[in-house]
């Protein structure tokens, strides 16, 4: 959680001749709505940047870019600004700010969406929804797209239609020395197999292209929630449907300390609990046919129904709101077994407050891809894990990110390889190694050398550029 660098000024002449040529709007220190200019999604990082650069345009990237290398500020890419280890802002530093560009466009007949670097998950869910067609997006509608999809994008579709990363068909990339070129399939393709899962090192995506399925109006979507004492049961009963359920099905199992927020019941709240969550994106009278099985026993309550789809992308909008401190800690796991059901449970009861520990089942089209189709990792493993913790006060960080610390550190004897890069918070060059695997870093290595040399894109899982190699015999 370090500041980057000291706050400075900025020489006027060099800011006067920056303004000139910039289209959108720069906030500076002291300027109204600067505060609202500067905050992020996750309340820990509360810094100041010398600059916000509000782009509206490609051009105004360009621009903001150049400025920035000039005046050898840091550089803060910023779409929905929910990087939960707040890359997204900076201290002293420029944060240039895609939220101007927030466009979405959908070509229905070719199931094709166009969205702006700078829009929101509940933008491009609208405007596909509109036409009975969704991209497999994440949770909570105020994400921004870029941010959720250069990392791969997990979510409620997964199972049936992939990662976000997988109907991503090409990107607009604003680089480093100012080039706008396109990355898909035919057109640059080794950067477009970094920028699907590693993209934040590459450039700033202004434009993605996304591929439709037909999802809704309305899904089947809920949960079951049982006392804590019957982990064992209920993780016998998420093992077995998760394994035979269709790619219809999504489900996740979570162990969780009750709020006082809805859904939970009044008298609930810091009680742990477990629940299995399931989304069924099918036609809606098959969904009883797989979730019968979850709804047998006497749960504490039971939430499964149809419901809007758009109603549901935005159901931990709330809960999730901006302005809390969040921390969180994720892995892979191959099975979850009744030693890692034991530590779940045994965490939650020791938990300081709004603290969850889940996992989400994969398999299906996440399965299918190889895994070596692009930089994200991860395809092989049975279950994505993530630790998080919410709360407030400033005064109780070292609990919650200590029981986080904690409880990933009891599970570590049951994970596999990999990290899902968007819910990595800690950062370092062994941790980033550590998230794509020594193959994958190489390749990514190289491909920073390529299209980042001087490391400009550094506010991230940062990709070091590899080292030029020395010359040969007999070279020069």
């Amino acid at each position: 959680m370090a500041v980057q660098e000291p706050n400075r000024d900025l020489g006027r002449s060099a800011l006067a001749a920056f303004l000139e040529a910039f289209e959108g709007r720069v906030v500076l220190p002291g300027d109204p709505g600067y505060d609202e200019a500067r905050v992020v999604w996750n309340g820990i990082f509360d810094r100041y940047p010398a600059c916000v650069a509000r782009c509206s345009s490609a051009a105004d990237v360009v621009a903001a870019l150049r400025f920035a290398r000039e005046n050898e500020l840091a550089i803060a890419v910023r779409g929905g600004g929910h990087s939960a280890a707040g890359f997204s802002t900076c201290d002293g530093g420029m944060v240039l700010d895609l939220r101007p560009i927030q466009g979405v466009s959908v070509n229905s007949e070719r199931r094709v969406a166009q969205v702006g670097g700078g829009a929101h998950l509940s933008q491009l869910d609208e405007a596909t929804q509109r036409f009975g067609l969704a991209c497999p997006v994440g949770v909570i509608g105020h994400t921004g797209v870029g941010g959720l999809t250069l990392g791969g994008g997990m979510g409620r579709l997964q199972r049936r239609y992939g990662l976000t990363v997988d109907n991503l068909l090409g990107v607009e990339l604003t680089t480093a020395d100012g080039r706008q070129v396109r990355a898909d399939q035919e057109e640059n393709s080794e950067l477009f197999w970094g920028v699907r899962g590693a993209g934040a090192n590459f450039g700033v995506v202004t434009s993605f292209q996304f591929r439709l399925h037909p999802v809704g109006p309305t899904i089947v979507q809920g949960f079951v929630l049982h006392p804590i004492e019957r982990a064992h049961d209920l993780a016998a009963r998420f093992r077995e449907l998760a394994a035979a359920s269709p790619d219809e099905v999504m489900m996740s199992m979570e162990f969780r300390v009750a709020t006082e927020h809805p859904p939970f019941a009044p008298g609930m709240a810091g009680r742990p609990v477990v629940l299995v969550q399931s989304t069924h994106c099918g036609p809606v009278g098959e969904a009883d046919r797989y979730l019968r099985p979850l709804r047998e026993g006497n749960s504490l309550l039971d939430t499964l129904q149809p419901r809007s789809y758009l109603t549901v992308q935005t159901m931990k909008d709330e809960t999730l709101a901006w302005g809390h401190r969040f921390y969180m800690k994720n892995a892979f796991l191959p099975a979850l077994t009744d030693e890692v059901v034991d530590v779940c449970a045994d965490r939650i009861a020791d938990a300081p407050g709004n603290c969850s520990v889940s996992f989400m089942a994969q398999g299906g089209a996440i399965a299918r891809v190889p895994e070596d189709a692009m930089a994200f990792v991860g395809r092989r493993a049975a279950f994505w894990c993530g630790v998080e913790t919410v709360w407030d006060e400033r005064s109780r960080d070292d609990a919650f990110i200590g029981w986080g610390r904690g409880t990933m550190n009891a599970l570590k004897p049951f994970t596999g390889a990999g990290q899902y890069v968007n819910d990595v918070v800690e950062s370092g060059d062994d941790i980033v190694r550590g998230i794509y695997g020594d193959a994958k870093y190489g390749r990514l290595a190289a491909l920073k050398r390529a299209w980042d040399p001087d490391n400009v894109f550094r506010l991230n899982q940062n990709v070091r550029p590899a080292p030029s190699s020395p010359p040969g015999p007999g070279s020069g």
